[in-house]
């Protein structure tokens, strides 16, 4: 894949914080506004609608739930919220001092957080009933994934390790990365049957199997500081490089590209995949990065920019 187009479309003020963003079941883009303490919806038409969550909630990363709604992290007042497409508010209260920082939807139709702050893995039930499930301690979990596997996978960011947990019995199993100082962060599950993460300390990206095998890719920029993944419906992933203001690819064939972004010092953060195969992601400073890959390379074409040995 070679470079596509991008352009950056102003969502919030300079200081709201854009941070997380998702495809919501209505097709339009939610993100959260971490420093603003808000949550926002960018419609199909273009049309942005804004709805305050409360000051000092920290809102960080928002995914769609199983019930239809979307569900959010609140980092700075200990919550998981919830809004529907119509812009309805609830909240669960956790544990004071959970931190809650990545979410996903799991595949036994409740949502999954990390406890940042508490070294715990927690569920949340539709009906708001949280179970919390302690992790090896001083590991920060961060980013949770629903694994192709059924299991739920988290990254511990202190501990340099991924790890699982099944969602049944609560049996966690923890993969020590190979790498010291990788400090993982965004993880994902790919469309190879693999989940694969981001080393934002090492440069590198990761990919483990369900049976535990952990490769590691160096970047071609070791300082790009990789922060979220998300994957890519037609095989790969996509990431964003917080340090160096650019979106990276991986294709299914191992070729690395990498997308600057237009404008500098943009602080580029969560992202998502559109149906369609364009790319979102949410830019710190105000905006939102929209990117339409060029098509893929024919077949038995030379690779671009840099290989990775799969």
């Amino acid at each position: 894949m070679t470079a596509g187009t991008i352009r950056e479309i102003p969502v919030s003020g300079a200081d709201a914080g854009p941070y997380g963003i998702t495809v919501g079941p209505d097709g339009a883009l939610w993100l959260t506004l971490v420093h603003a303490g808000a949550v926002a919806r960018l419609g199909v038409d273009g049309g942005l609608r804004t709805w305050p969550v409360g000051e000092g909630s920290r809102p960080l990363i928002v995914t769609p739930g199983p019930d239809g709604a979307l569900w959010f992290t609140r980092s700075g007042d200990d919550r998981i919220g919830r809004i529907t497409t119509a812009g309805e508010q609830s909240a669960v209260v956790l544990p004071a001092g959970t931190g809650p920082g990545g979410i996903a939807a799991g595949g036994d139709g409740a949502l999954w957080y990390a406890g940042m702050t508490s070294d715990t893995l927690g569920r949340v039930a539709t009906d708001g009933e949280v179970t919390s499930f302690p992790l090896p301690p001083g590991g920060m979990p961060s980013m949770v994934t629903a694994g192709p596997d059924g299991g739920v996978w988290f990254t511990l960011n202190r501990a340099d390790a991924v790890g699982r947990i099944d969602p049944d019995s609560g049996r966690v199993a923890v993969h020590p990365l190979p790498t010291v100082g990788a400090a993982p962060v965004g993880i994902t599950a790919g469309v190879d049957g693999a989940v694969w993460f981001v080393e934002i300390g090492a440069g590198q990206v990761g990919r483990i199997t369900p049976d535990g095998r952990i490769d590691e890719y160096p970047l071609p920029d070791r300082a790009a500081r990789p922060h979220a993944i998300v994957a890519d419906p037609a095989g790969g992933c996509w990431w964003t490089e917080w340090a160096a203001n650019r979106i990276g690819h991986v294709d299914a064939d191992g070729a690395i590209t990498n997308h600057a972004l237009p404008t500098p010092s943009r602080e580029p953060h969560g992202l998502t995949v559109t149906p369609d195969g364009t790319v979102w992601a949410a830019l710190e400073t105000g905006s939102l990065a929209h990117l339409t890959p060029t098509p893929p390379r024919p077949p038995g074409s030379p690779l671009v920019d840099h290989e990775v040995d799969r």
